[in-house]
C-alpha cells in the first residue's frame, strides 16, 4: 500500500527555506548517505511526486542554471504533479503533470502511477498542508538541521497533529518520522 510522505529538511526554527528561498543554510550541513532516514533509501520507494511551483522553479534555477533547456534533465525518473496557477517553464520529456486543481483528485491519480510505491510531497509545506488537511497525507519525515532563520517558507504552516514513530541523528541533523494523526 502506497504512503504518502512529506520528506524534507527544516531550520530548527521551523523553515524550509529563507525569506529569499536560498537553502545555503542546508548544504552547508554534514549528513551519513547511509544513516538514518537517509535520501537513497527513502527514494527507492518513491513511485510518483508532487511540488508545488517555487519548489518546481527551485530547481530549475539551481538544476539547469546556465544551460539551454535541450540540456536539462529531470532528475526525477517517477512521475511528478507540479501545482500552479501558472505558466511554467516545461523540461522536456520529464514526467510532469502542471495541475491547478485540488489535491485529492491528482493525489488518486499519484497513487495509481506509484504502482504500490510510495508518494513524495517534495515541497513546500502549503502544499503538505493541504494533503494533511484533506486526509491524504501519511508520514511526515523531516531533518532538523541546527540553525534559525527567523524567517522563511514554513515546515507545517497549518496545523497537523503528529505521533513520533522513529528518531536519530544523521550527521549535524535531528531525524524524525512522524505519523500523521488522523482526527
Amino acid at each position: 500500500m502506497s504512503l504518502t510522505q512529506y520528506y524534507t529538511a527544516t531550520s530548527l526554527d521551523g523553515f524550509i527555506a529563507d525569506p529569499d528561498h536560498s537553502l545555503g543554510w542546508l548544504f552547508s550541513r554534514q549528513q551519513d548517505r547511509g544513516g538514518p532516514l537517509n535520501y537513497d533509501d527513502f527514494i527507492a520507494g518513491v513511485g510518483a511526486l508532487a511540488m508545488g511551483s517555487t519548489t518546481y522553479e527551485w530547481i530549475l534555477d539551481h538544476e539547469f542554471a546556465g544551460k539551454d533547456p535541450s540540456e536539462w534533465k529531470w532528475p526525477y525518473d517517477v512521475p511528478g504533479w507540479v501545482f500552479t496557477h501558472r505558466q511554467l517553464p516545461v523540461v522536456p520529456n520529464a514526467p510532469i503533470e502542471f495541475t491547478s486543481g485540488a489535491v485529492a483528485p491528482a493525489h488518486e491519480q499519484m497513487v495509481d502511477a506509484a504502482d504500490g510505491r510510495n508518494v513524495w510531497i517534495v515541497g513546500g509545506g502549503d502544499l503538505a498542508g493541504q494533503f494533511a488537511e484533506d486526509g491524504l497525507l501519511d508520514e511526515v519525515i523531516v531533518y532538523i538541521a541546527p540553525v534559525t532563520l527567523g524567517a522563511g517558507a514554513p515546515l507545517l504552516p497549518r496545523r497537523t497533529e503528529l505521533e513520533l514513530v522513529e528518531l536519530g541523528r544523521n550527521g549535524d541533523f535531528a531525524c524524525a518520522k512522524y505519523a500523521v494523526v488522523r482526527t
